[in-house]
């Protein structure tokens, strides 16, 4: 990883991509195109941690249905991804690689007790975390009352979006130090 330094010439990347274009690689970090074209219409940033609030912000602001368009983005824990942040679902999850098939059956339970309680998909930062960690997280979360529970995806989603939107820029860093 290239840090602070390829954070802050992504950024300069980022700053200058087309508005459309801005907002497509965004739908990568957060498939809610409000949060996406509120990230991409506060540009330029003159930090990454500008952008970062802005994104932290912007994700504040949305509503049930624009939350509903972020979580659809996010595959249940244990399943594969798909569509423009596949890769990065994919990644986040890597910590359940190995685990074990017992371990796998309780979390698509607890994934369908999930969503028959909260009315959507678990969401979790799942970011160097094991299997084990996210089921107990996930029986954690079950206990939640639906206005705590609310609060917790919200830090979870804003958690992913960071994570996300760093490894975004440090790719742009790559692609402008590789000659791109």
């Amino acid at each position: 990883m290239r840090g602070r330094v390829g954070e802050s010439a992504g950024l300069a990347a980022f700053n200058s991509l087309p508005s459309t274009s801005a907002e497509q690689a965004l739908l990568g970090c957060c498939s809610s195109p409000r949060w996406a074209a509120t990230v991409a219409a506060g540009r330029p940033y003159a930090s990454t941690e500008a952008l970062y609030t802005a994104a932290d912000r912007a994700l504040a602001k949305l509503g049930e249905r624009d939350r509903d368009a972020a979580l659809g983005g996010h595959p249940r824990i244990g399943e594969r991804g798909s569509g423009a942040a596949a890769a990065s679902s994919d990644r986040e999850q890597a910590g359940l690689a190995g685990a074990r098939q017992g371990t796998r059956d309780a979390l698509a339970q607890g994934n369908r007790a999930y969503e028959a309680l909260f009315g959507h998909v678990y969401l979790v930062c799942a970011d160097g975390r094991g299997a084990d960690q996210l089921l107990a997280m996930l029986y954690q979360r079950l206990g939640n009352d639906p206005a705590t529970e609310r609060a917790v995806l919200r830090g979870e989603l804003g958690k992913i979006n960071r994570i996300r939107l760093r490894r975004l820029l440090e790719s742009y860093a790559e692609l402008h130090d590789g000659g791109g």
